[in-house]
């Protein structure tokens, strides 16, 4: 028996552009880092947890916290615009 995989992504017209997006904290340890929630129930309890454990390594890093507030829809541009304005980075998250 042959087991065959169907990629369900297709063929792509043009090859794929490799880039590199992230931030080295540890070349930067004072950086503003947003934490941006989603609006599920927990979303900024759990972005809590994640600004402890990047304040225990980076002490220095600054966190900006956000709330999208409706899981619903997508970020508004006048809070993209907002986040990119205060911060060099940015983490997402959601809960439930």
């Amino acid at each position: 028996m042959t087991i065959e995989f169907h990629d369900p992504r297709g063929i792509r017209a043009e090859a794929p552009i490799a880039y590199s997006l992230g931030i080295n904290l540890d070349e930067a340890p004072e950086s503003r880092v947003g934490l941006l929630a989603n609006g599920f129930p927990d979303s900024e309890a759990f972005l809590d947890a994640v600004a402890v454990s990047l304040n225990e390594r980076y002490p220095s890093l600054v966190i900006e916290r956000f709330n999208k507030g409706n899981a619903s829809i997508t970020a508004p541009d006048s809070l993209m615009d907002d986040i990119a304005s205060r911060c060099d980075a940015l983490i997402a998250a959601y809960g439930h």
